[in-house]
């Protein structure tokens, strides 16, 4: 029982639970990029009365910039078995889903502060940064796992290694054993005739009298 606990255990972590931890330890980092490249750019780090300064301006690009961060983290760190021969292609589809968690937070903020009416600062932070970016983040997640770099991609390395696995095991040539003759067989030292004892030697003497 406790062995079956133990491998159940085991395929959680290295399925779901190890992807998640490094998923949050890049989201994390991601997040205060973006808070602190905000503040910087709205404090004047791009000059003063420019649109990189404004509200709208300086989020747009501190928000542009954790998305590339966040993609490159997990690209190359939380999924990089899975990551993608088409890096457009899975830059775009990450874009897709970074959007739609985006959207998520805000589709929690309308209906807390316009449909509910809880229209105090308190409340749209719950709302947004508490609500909306939980369910923003599982959603995320499971998309990036399970779509962007899931292990069923066509241009995955995962993928292609499996593919490479299966052509070499297909094209190999079986021995007279039934099993595959490697690189270092040596057909000598397997020949059972080698220690064999030669039909065409004359029998000895001993044999011959008796």
């Amino acid at each position: 029982m406790s062995t079956s606990i133990a491998e159940l255990a085991a395929r959680l972590w290295h399925g779901l639970l190890a992807y998640a931890v490094k998923f949050g330890v890049v989201g994390l980092i991601g997040l205060v990029i973006d808070v602190a490249l905000f503040n910087a750019l709205r404090l004047g780090l791009a000059g003063d009365d420019t649109w990189a300064q404004s509200a709208i301006g300086a989020k747009t690009i501190s928000t542009s910039v954790a998305i590339v961060f966040n993609w490159l983290g997990n690209r190359y760190w939380t999924f990089r078995n899975h990551r993608r021969r088409n890096y457009l292609r899975e830059f775009a589809e990450y874009v897709v889903v970074s959007l739609g968690g985006m959207a998520i937070a805000l589709g929690c903020l309308w209906v807390s502060h316009h449909w509910m009416g809880y229209t105090s600062l308190v409340a749209d932070n719950i709302a947004t940064n508490v609500v909306g970016l939980g369910l923003g983040t599982a959603f995320r997640f499971l998309l990036y796992r399970y779509w962007v770099f899931g292990h069923h991609r066509a241009d995955g390395l995962s993928t292609l290694a499996r593919v490479e696995e299966a052509q070499r095991s297909l094209f190999e040539e079986p021995d007279a054993s039934g099993r595959p003759q490697g690189d270092g067989d040596d057909p000598v030292a397997s020949d059972p005739t080698e220690n064999a004892p030669d039909a065409r030697e004359p029998a000895s003497s001993t044999e011959a009298g008796s």
